[in-house]
């Protein structure tokens, strides 16, 4: 059987093993990383596990490794930050058909660590009854310049990026083993965290946070953050185009999560920039309603069943 070192070696071996501002990676007991001048240091935990967060039997283990950092890298591109580094802590059965799904599993990972420009720094390999990965993921932005939830302001314009309800649609018939598009799949299974978007907002957002747990939750957080509420139109809601197609119903967009697009207020002095600053760089953001000046979160156009007047907490919640 494999050793723990053995795993490590293997896992690590696709991996980028050198950057700028790491002075010391994996091998000590800690890493050593230099911030770059003029940065804050933005950090940002996450997990991924099997039979809470994903299936083996129906995700291919390279999915595995691509989602558990792209969730990571999610939140740094709410925060406006650049990924740097990350480490991951493996939990592993010690069967040998388990062990062996590592090396899907750190490719996958690699993969969309090489193109994102995240280096693994360290981590750790434990048994356990279930596999899961733990990704703690360090990026940088410039003091004074990271977006919160808490900037929002009356009057703001509300964007979304991207397209609502596909990761839902999609979970839902991986589940049920019907076939769709890749695209579809790719929604749920290889999240695309919207890091170039997170960069650019900084210059225009005054509010922020990567819709992970489903809209109207996610709403909610940046209602309590910043004290003010949202009026939303959901027939300017940027639904995914299967979503449409298949008749799916409407609440898999507002409560399915899974999304990893961002929301993000933008003063509406700043909106009509923002927008022609996303589509001279291909990147699709939608307005869908304004901050108010109450805590209040109203849904217009909505169907009857979905009315809803007050502070929304609808969506994923691993304790609800």
């Amino acid at each position: 059987m494999t050793s723990e070192f053995g795993l490590i070696d293997a896992f690590t071996a696709p991996f980028e093993k050198r950057a700028p501002g790491l002075l010391v990676g994996p091998g000590d007991d800690c890493a050593l990383t230099s911030v770059s001048d003029g940065m804050a240091l933005c950090a940002t935990v996450d997990a991924l596990v099997e039979g809470v967060h994903f299936l083996g039997a129906i995700f291919e283990d390279a999915e595995i490794g691509h989602k558990a950092l792209a969730i990571n890298l999610s939140d740094l591109a709410a925060m406006g930050a650049r990924p740097r580094w990350f480490l991951c802590s493996v939990a592993c059965p010690a069967d040998a058909a388990s062990m062996a799904r590592l090396t899907g599993i750190s490719r996958g990972m690699a993969a969309l660590a090489q193109r994102a420009g995240i280096l693994l720094i360290g981590g750790n390999f434990t048994r356990a009854e279930a596999l899961s990965l733990h990704i703690t993921a360090l990026g940088e932005v410039p003091t004074g310049q990271a977006m919160l939830r808490s900037g929002a302001c009356v009057g703001d314009v509300l964007f979304v990026s991207g397209t609502l309800g596909g990761a839902a649609l999609a979970l839902g018939w991986m589940r049920e083993g019907r076939p769709m598009p890749d695209a579809l799949r790719q929604r749920q299974s290889r999240p695309e965290p919207r890091l170039e978007l997170g960069l650019l907002a900084r210059d225009f957002a005054s509010a922020a946070m990567d819709v992970s747990d489903g809209l109207l939750q996610d709403l909610a957080h940046l209602i309590e953050k910043s004290g003010h509420g949202f009026e939303v139109d959901l027939s300017k809601l940027p639904l995914d185009p299967a979503l449409v197609e298949s008749g799916a119903p409407l609440d898999l967009a507002l409560t399915g999560g899974e999304d990893y697009e961002l929301l993000l207020t933008v003063p509406q002095s700043k909106a009509v920039e923002f927008e022609r600053a996303c589509a001279q760089r291909g990147m699709a953001v939608t307005a869908i309603g304004r901050a108010r000046s109450d805590d209040r979160l109203e849904l217009v156009n909505a169907p009857s069943h979905l009315s809803l007047t007050g502070t929304a907490k609808r969506g994923f919640d691993h304790f609800g």
